[in-house]
């Protein structure tokens, strides 16, 4: 009978995050494969586990995944990890589950720490619709670019960013949309987490020497009005100083443009 695989997210710097089902995985496995075994094989001995490991390097994956597969499709019980959170999440891991899903392997993905959703949700922007795309790009010029494809969406952007550039890029930030909102969540879980919620000028001047640690950064959308939107607010502005009150000013003004006069009134 062939073997499965567990994707088996580890914890982004508190120890006590690891699930009961990833510590039973790690115990019951034939042999975790890894981004950084002596990473991993840390963890493990914490956890008094003594298990084979193999190293999965992301350079290196497409040419590991034969020997992973031949592992799989003889029976072994595979855990797959990486050196913090989820894998496959800017971390290698994505051949291997491609190959064993193509094989007809079972491929069982078990939830945990992850500091792409844990820092979403400590910005305090919107989590209705949100990307995350990785590292952001070098350079104003294509950092530009990815902003204006999320404002023009209306959706908040999640990115990886190094320490280092950290500040250039809130600078270039506050230079290009001072008001946008943005949060930084650096060293996520850990001992000293810090949470930095404000404007993108304001970030900017809180960051204006590189952190130490792990950066996420967390960018509202800024969705431009358009001619349209300005002319209805002004409108909506007009008849309430005239004296009409919110309720009819909305009803009015709906009746003439065909909105919804629950999402024209302004209390």
């Amino acid at each position: 009978m062939p073997g499965h695989l567990t994707i088996c997210p580890t914890p982004i710097g508190n120890l006590d995050d690891l699930t009961p089902r990833v510590r039973a995985a790690f115990a019951a496995c034939d042999l975790v494969a890894c981004e950084d075994t002596r990473r991993t094989g840390l963890l493990l001995h914490n956890l008094g586990i003594t298990v084979r490991m193999l190293s999965i390097e992301a350079h290196r994956e497409d040419s590991q995944v034969p020997e992973l597969l031949r592992r799989l499709q003889a029976g072994e019980h595979v855990c797959l990890a990486t050196d913090a959170g989820m894998p496959l999440v800017s971390d290698p891991g994505g051949a291997v589950v491609r190959a064993a899903i193509a094989a007809g392997i079972t491929v069982e993905v078990l939830p945990g720490a992850d500091a792409v959703t844990t820092a979403l949700v400590a910005s305090g922007l919107p989590t209705d619709r949100f990307a995350f795309i990785g590292f952001l790009p070098r350079g104003a010029a294509a950092i530009g670019k990815t902003l204006e494809t999320a404002d023009a969406w209306g959706i908040t952007l999640v990115a990886f960013e190094s320490p280092n550039r950290l500040p250039s890029t809130l600078a270039m930030l506050a230079e290009r949309t001072p008001e946008r909102r943005v949060a930084v969540c650096r060293e996520l879980t850990k001992l000293h987490e810090e949470i930095a919620r404000g404007t993108a000028t304001e970030l900017a001047a809180h960051f204006a020497a590189a952190p130490k640690g792990e950066v996420v950064i967390v960018l509202e959308a800024v969705v431009a009005a358009t001619a349209e939107t300005t002319a209805i607010e002004a409108a909506l502005t007009e008849l309430r100083e005239r004296g009409l009150g919110a309720k009819d000013a909305a009803r009015l003004v709906a009746g003439l443009t065909g909105k919804s006069a629950r999402d024209l009134y302004r209390p």
